[in-house]
């Protein structure tokens, strides 16, 4: 990119996307020229005549280096969107996805929205499945917990920043931080990737947080200690949902139906891709089974 005399932000951007990979190379180059900015879409849109500044030309420049690096755009910006939430990310988070939204829907058809709630998010990252449930549901008291100090950082200040006040986060492994307690929900993105798959050493998963990643030969050592522990924190009726890979809903199923779930099913995303199996205890479970 030559600094010799201002380039037009329409000219810098489509040079830009043509220097990017992937069917998404428009969009992501113009996420990093909007961050660059301090600008909105329909601005640029406006102004796409305007002077590439040579402080700016050289700070965008930056990001699509980093970004032919193979470093994620969220990362580079710092933000990403989820649900009808701006959020905060960052290298100790996972990066919210789409697919992660169809959890938070089906959560949301079996909490109904005029009732006090007791709703528990494990492993929340930045907070995404518990923000988006607690702006829904804003009479539910929701805890979010996480291991990772700085994860829970990123997902108290989206929190803030979201002016949501009816979501308490918790430092923990799994059900350490809710002993005891017992909720009418309990969702969870857990790490769900096997060790050792080569996708972990592809695209953007190269840079997020092996933690939240990969959990064991098989990848489901988080989720079985999830699903094992599950019973005794569900109130009777209470539902559980769990985001899995694509290859996993038939072995999720059976670990829930051993711990004793009824209405066990697994949804598909968006791509018609096995994406979270659920289940509820009975009204009658034992919960100290």
């Amino acid at each position: 990119m030559s600094h010799d005399a201002p380039l037009r932000l329409d000219h810098a951007l489509r040079a830009a996307a043509a220097r990017l990979a992937g069917p998404d190379a428009r969009h992501e180059a113009e996420h990093l020229l909007l961050h660059v900015l301090g600008r909105d879409r329909a601005w640029l849109f406006a102004h796409g005549d305007a002077p590439l500044a040579a402080t700016e030309a050289i700070a965008f420049e930056g990001l699509l280096q980093r970004r032919l690096a193979g470093e994620p755009v969220a990362y580079l910006v710092g933000r990403r969107g989820f649900w009808t939430l701006d959020l905060q990310v960052s290298p100790a988070t996972l990066i919210p996805r789409p697919e992660t939204e169809r959890l938070v829907e089906l959560a949301l058809a079996r909490l109904p929205d005029d009732t006090s709630l007791r709703i528990a998010d494990l492993g929340t990252g930045t907070g995404a499945i518990a923000l988006a449930l607690a702006s829904e549901r804003p009479q539910a008291r929701v805890i979010a917990t996480d291991l990772s100090d700085d994860a829970l950082t990123i997902a108290r200040a989206n929190g803030s920043a979201n002016d949501l006040k009816n979501v308490e986060f918790r430092a923990g492994s799994w059900w350490t931080p809710v002993a005891g307690e017992r909720f009418h929900l309990i969702a969870s993105n857990p790490p769900y990737i096997a060790e050792g798959d080569a996708h972990l050493a592809q695209g953007d998963l190269r840079f997020e947080p092996p933690a939240a990643l990969s959990s064991g030969a098989d990848g489901l050592d988080a989720i079985r200690m999830i699903v094992a522990g599950a019973p005794v924190h569900l109130l009777p009726g209470g539902w559980l949902l769990l985001e899995h890979g694509w290859d996993q809903g038939a072995a999720i199923r059976a670990l829930m139906t051993a711990a004793g779930f009824v209405d066990v099913a697994t949804e598909t995303d968006l791509e018609q891709r096995d994406r979270v199996t659920l289940g509820r205890v009975t009204e009658g479970q034992d919960a100290s089974r």
